[in-house]
């Protein structure tokens, strides 16, 4: 299982995505985004179910790739 900020790292690196780009594409704000790929969901800002969705869509990943990386989502969480 990979950790969500190397997956997000890799593949945004392969894609040739800034946290610009991808915020533009998912409607995910740049400062949250930078913080997803520096700490993954363990960091103090977890990322919620809603943005991991559209995480998975934006950078076409499969959603149980991006659900595993960022393991549990704690109930209730909000952006």
């Amino acid at each position: 299982m990979a950790d969500l900020a190397q997956l997000l790292h890799d593949t945004m690196r392969r894609r040739r995505l800034t946290a610009q780009a991808l915020a533009d594409k998912t409607g995910i704000r740049t400062p949250r985004i930078r913080v997803f790929a520096q700490d993954g969901a363990t960091g103090p800002i977890r990322p919620t179910e809603q943005e991991l969705h559209e995480l998975a869509l934006a950078l076409a990943l499969p959603l149980v790739t991006v659900l595993d990386a960022a393991g549990p989502v704690p109930a209730g969480a909000t952006s």
